[in-house]
């Protein structure tokens, strides 16, 4: 499978050189990674969900790329040029968010993911950021693999950066935590 199949999304982006960044970021990423495509078309998307999730880890990133997508549109169209949005940067952000997962993940006999000891020093914002620059991957991008999770609780974020963010535990905290009002 190659990223483009993995990946439709990738289509998306209209700077040619954004695009091939993003999508070399995930070669890399595979290339060192224990997991292959398939196995993300499979593993549940988080370690923190419990071992009976069906949400897959590609069903998740797609998601929030789709969310992140059409928020920074509706936000484009309800504020125009008093908040400027860069689409392209916000789909390169959502599609790398999570690519230093494959680095953090390792797979056991049966086939299920955990946390490997390389996750355990360095987390994917981390290890996403790493590849991305590596590939040369924007620092508008980056930023948006790094403060995509709690870690970027501690510094300012772009408008970028908040859409991929809140696309991203809008789609995860329901899973891990959420109110259940039974009649």
């Amino acid at each position: 499978m190659n990223i483009n199949e993995l990946w439709p999304e990738l289509a998306w982006i209209k700077d040619n050189e954004l695009r091939e960044k993003t999508t070399k970021t995930w070669e890399l990423a595979l290339e060192r990674s224990a997991l292959t495509a398939e196995d993300l078309q499979r593993i549940p998307f988080t370690l923190l969900a419990g071992p009976d999730l069906k949400v897959s880890f590609m069903d998740h990133k797609r998601a929030v790329v789709h969310i992140a997508k059409e928020s920074a549109l509706k936000m484009i169209d309800f504020f125009g040029d008093e908040l400027p949005i860069n689409v392209d940067v916000v789909i390169a952000g959502a599609i790398l968010a999570d690519v230093g997962k494959l680095l953090e993940y390792e797979l056991d006999e049966n086939g299920n993911s955990f946390q490997g000891n390389y996750g355990k020093y360095l987390r994917h914002p981390f290890s996403g950021v790493s590849l991305a620059e590596e590939c040369g991957v924007p620092a508008e991008v980056c930023h948006i693999i790094a403060a995509h999770a709690g870690e970027g609780d501690m510094i300012k974020r772009t408008t970028e950066a908040y859409i991929v963010h809140h696309a991203d535990f809008m789609t995860f905290l329901p899973f891990k935590s959420r109110l259940e009002v039974r009649d």
